[in-house]
């Protein structure tokens, strides 16, 4: 892999993964299938327009699939595909990267004290 040109792969990725709260709705989505409210339980400030949006862009891309079931009220699911669950050592490596590398909230917080 050379690094003296923009791989258009690697561009295209960077940019639907680079978008604002990707990462988090991707790391939510590697515990499991996860209805529309349980994305803002874990990511509170995470509008539901953007949530929306987000989730139609990773099943446009084949990372995601939403399952509707025909029951009341209508239960709609959204879950990796294998192509999406492919991810799963990306995000890892940045959770690994963000152990060592960036002070916890609390830390932050604690050090103007």
């Amino acid at each position: 892999m050379g690094y003296d040109r923009m791989c258009p792969r690697y561009e295209r990725a960077a940019l639907l993964l680079g978008k604002k709260w990707s990462g988090l709705i991707l790391r939510v989505l590697m515990g499991g299938p996860r209805r529309f409210h349980e994305f803002r339980d874990q990511v509170p400030e995470l509008s539901e327009r953007l949530l929306s949006e987000r989730l139609r862009e990773f099943e446009d891309e084949g990372l995601v699939h939403r399952e509707v079931q025909a029951c009341r009220p209508v239960l709609i699911l959204y879950e990796l595909t294998d192509k999406g669950r492919e991810l799963e050592m990306v995000v890892q490596s940045i959770q690994t990267w963000a152990d060592k590398w960036i002070e916890s909230a609390t830390t932050e917080g604690s050090r103007g004290q």
